[in-house]
């Protein structure tokens, strides 16, 4: 039974509910002595899963969709080559200690180093997030010297974990920046706890005169319930579009029925699909590619099957490009 909705419990609470402890959620998920001999339970990058998605997981199982992008396994210990601790390279678009400058016009402020919960194919699992003691001073004042951004992504960790009084602060020193013109976020927060779409931060939004985009990070339609669509609902009743981005994991969502299943819920609430990622190849998260030519091929499959607005596109990073590189099907 999912955790209700409520009023009287705060997002803090509930996030104090999150399983933090792998033999808590073995415990939990009911797994036979042959399947924990598989579970990686000390793992440097730590577990982290919600209440809510904990109990979307089917028992006694390590094939569950929820269960895979969730427990640590010992897959991730293994060395395969051509990954990397920092695949993405990062470091190299690094202006300020919590700011990214990749792509023209835009650039990535780092909020924070927390997440609702720890995806094992994060592809940041191994970024140095720095101590923040100025409150982006130092990014703020970069943002502020570069007339050429005009736009600003939320990212981290993710940017929900911070408080509505400290977004708040940065979305009115942001505000501020003659240049900026629109600010996007990318959270999976909504996914796992979607009471942290409060009326606090929904008025946030609403005084802020910058264009908002709002991204989610949804893999597989069990994660996705009405509450979660209700949290959503309230966000483009401000007129703020609502997006989603997914990235193609083997034994998650490889496969056409899922993936046109998730699409079509998405668009049936009016959550435009945006990208599906192939998998950054960070060390640890080997076991979830999927090979480029079934990407392709479902992506076929795909378009010949749902209305073009409901098609995301296939694209994957590659450092140093000037934008996500799209695969051609």
């Amino acid at each position: 039974m999912l955790v209700p909705m409520t009023s009287t419990i705060s997002w803090r609470e509930i996030q104090r509910q999150n399983f933090t402890d792998c033999a808590d959620l073995i415990d939990f998920l009911e797994l036979d002595k042959s399947l924990c001999e598989r579970v990686l339970v000390k793992s440097h990058f730590p577990l982290n899963v919600p209440l809510r998605l904990a109990q979307k997981m089917a028992k006694n199982t390590l094939d569950d969709p929820l269960v895979r992008q969730f427990l640590p396994l010992k897959d991730e210990e293994l060395m395969v080559e051509g990954y990397a601790f920092d695949a993405v390279q990062d470091g190299l678009f690094r202006k300020e200690t919590r700011l990214l400058h990749k792509y023209e016009g835009r650039a990535l402020l780092l909020t924070t180093a927390a997440c609702a919960m720890n995806c094992r194919f994060c592809f940041r699992r191994n970024f140095d997030y720095a101590e923040n003691e100025n409150f982006f001073e130092q990014e703020l004042k970069a943002i502020q010297n570069d007339p050429s951004l005009s736009e600003i992504i939320l990212s981290g960790g993710d940017p929900l974990a911070l408080s509505n009084e400290k977004l708040g602060k940065l979305f009115q020193k942001l505000s501020q920046i003659p240049h900026l013109k629109r600010l996007r976020f990318h959270t999976r927060f909504p996914i796992g706890i979607p009471e942290r779409i409060d009326d606090a931060f929904l008025e946030i939004l609403e005084r802020s005169p910058l264009q908002i985009f709002f991204v989610i990070h949804c893999n597989h339609p069990n994660e996705l319930d009405d509450e979660i669509f209700a949290a959503l609902k309230r966000i483009q009743k401000l007129g703020i579009p609502v997006l989603n981005q997914n990235v193609l994991l083997k034994g998650v969502n490889d496969d056409l029925p899922t993936l046109k299943t998730l699409m079509e819920l998405l668009v049936d609430q009016g959550i435009l699909p945006y990208y599906l990622n192939q998998l950054d190849q960070v060390h640890g998260a080997a076991h979830f590619e999927v090979e480029e030519q079934k990407g392709k091929d479902l992506m076929g499959e795909l378009a010949r099957s749902l209305s073009g607005y409901a098609v995301p596109r296939y694209v994957r990073e590659i450092p140093g490009k000037a934008q996500k590189t799209k695969i051609q099907g």
